[in-house]
């Protein structure tokens, strides 16, 4: 029976009921997505009581959103954020013909396999610490590409030393101080090591960037995400580990992106896009 059968003992108009006295902001829309992935009204219930508990949409779910497409997100895995898209639409700008892609922090690898599908023939490896993250991350790869569990560049093969032409770092870069602040979606259901960077936020940012250099291929790309506050550190940070820096900025998307190249001088900003400019560091 479908769930939008007027049998059914939960309309859609008490589940939106629901969802505004637990306080979601977009109760309609979470209401509609719950119903159509409720395959009985007891597995409704079940949805909407996890989501009125606190639980992210998208760990309800099963999947995010994210460039276009659905991606698996498991309970405990990190929810791509709809503003890291920016990140992704300038890393397939820069990335070359079959393009050599690298994943760091990969989460539900939804970052990797975006661009892999936006660009022809491209050569995909992502890694993340969090085994959790790691079976996520496999099954959303599928045969796109190589998953690996470890640290950072840990357990990536050694092959890959000079080779990479696009390295995306979805690094954490909440300041330690300001984590229990997060509204307690991420801050309760999401893993800590993909939201803590250290004390000023940038300290997963400065492991990535020093190794950087040794991995990236001639005028390859390391692209992070950071807040606006941010920025002058990340720069500098960029800059002391041999990479030429520039900022991207979109106000559409509210992200920010700073964008480290290897080898030579930064390349020239791509024409202007709306709601996206370039700044000069």
């Amino acid at each position: 029976m479908s769930v939008h059968s007027p049998s059914l003992a939960t309309p859609l108009a008490s589940t939106v009921a629901s969802l505004r006295r637990a306080g979601c902001v977009f109760a309609e829309d979470e209401a509609a997505l719950l119903h159509e992935a409720a395959r009985s009204p007891k597995e409704l219930a079940l949805l909407v009581e996890r989501r009125a508990a606190g639980l992210p949409l998208e760990h309800v779910l099963g999947w995010a959103e994210f460039y276009g497409r659905r991606f698996s997100v498991d309970t405990g895995v990190f929810v791509p954020r709809r503003r890291t898209e920016f990140l992704v639409r300038q890393a397939a700008a820069l990335a070359p013909a079959r393009a050599v892609v690298a994943d760091l922090c990969c989460g539900s690898g939804a970052l990797g396999v975006a661009l892999a599908t936006a660009l022809d023939a491209a050569e995909l490896h992502a890694c993340d610490v969090e085994p959790a993250a790691v079976r996520c991350a496999r099954r959303n790869v599928g045969d796109l590409g190589q998953v690996y569990e470890g640290d950072l560049f840990a357990p990536l093969p050694a092959a890959l030393r000079g080779r990479v032409d696009v390295l995306l770092a979805n690094v954490p870069y909440v300041p330690t101080d300001d984590v229990e602040l997060l509204p307690a979606e991420a801050r309760v259901h999401e893993p800590r090591v993909a939201l803590d960077g250290g004390g000023d936020g940038l300290d997963v940012m400065r492991r990535v960037a020093a190794a950087a250099p040794h991995w990236l291929a001639p005028g390859g790309s390391l692209l992070v995400e950071a807040s606006e506050r941010q920025c002058d550190s990340a720069v500098g940070i960029l800059r002391a580990a041999g990479l030429s820096p520039r900022v991207l900025v979109s106000e559409e998307w509210y992200a920010t992106v700073v964008v480290g190249t290897a080898g030579r001088a930064a390349p020239a900003p791509a024409p202007a896009r709306p709601a996206a400019t370039a700044a000069p560091d």
